[in-house]
């Protein structure tokens, strides 16, 4: 049982409980889903707000009624992309007796259908290593201006140490043509590509070391700075 699953239950028992079926079946559900959703209580709504987590990550809903919502933060992405305010919603998911509040393991847009589902902790996203050769659109940049990265023009993002992007900055322009060789990971929102290796043509790639380079240290012989002049 996860700790999420823990303290839920640990809340609803608090809260005055639900039947202990129910519980149950909510703490098998989280390892895997072998088992049918449409078990669980049931809760309809419209979505006034999304919650969100200290990270700024969606980690529930907010109903018309006053009801709340509970989802995990890995499923931030898909809730965006398929529950909007606005939308009516179908929840299925413990109710707590003393509040409204639901811990849900699915949602459904009753407009199109789409369901969020929560399936436990989030999975490991597959990750290719392969080289890749495109041009440069446009030039990505950090808070302070550093350049960390670009967009390709078969819409993947490239990303670098800043450090690196440094060094070489003649190939990280505009309509420069590069190659790199990298991690890439494809998602509902794109493909990026975390570089190992970049070079004009694959057949001169540079690696790239991913380690920040140690500020410079001061030198604790140099003499002392001169006492200010006489005050005139």
């Amino acid at each position: 049982m996860t700790n999420r699953v823990r303290s839920t239950a640990a809340a609803l028992l608090l809260l005055g409980g639900t039947a202990l079926t129910a519980a149950t079946v909510f703490a098998q559900a989280r390892g895997g889903l072998a088992y049918d959703v449409s078990q669980l209580p049931q809760t309809k709504g419209v979505v006034k707000q999304y919650t969100l987590s200290p990270r700024g990550e969606i980690d529930g809903l907010l109903l018309a009624d006053g009801t709340e919502v509970k989802l995990p933060p890995h499923l931030s992405t898909q809730t965006a992309f398929a529950l909007r305010p606005g939308d009516a919603v179908t929840v299925r998911g413990l109710k707590a007796r003393a509040l409204p509040l639901v811990d849900a393991v699915s949602v459904t847009n009753d407009a199109t259908g789409a369901v969020v589902l929560d399936q436990g902790g989030p999975a490991e996203r597959a990750t290719t290593s392969e080289v890749v050769t495109s041009k440069i659109v446009a030039v990505l940049h950090g808070k302070r201006g550093e350049i960390n990265g670009a967009v390709l023009d078969n819409g993947a993002q490239l990303r670098l140490p800043p450090h690196e992007a440094e060094r070489f900055a003649d190939l990280l322009k505009p309509d420069q043509a590069i190659s790199v060789r990298g991690e890439s990971t494809k998602s509902a929102l794109g493909t990026v590509i975390e570089a190992t290796a970049i070079g004009a043509t694959p057949d001169r790639l540079a690696q790239l070391d991913a380690r920040r380079p140690k500020p410079p240290r001061h030198d604790d012989r140099a003499p002392p700075p001169p006492p200010p002049g006489p005050r005139g």
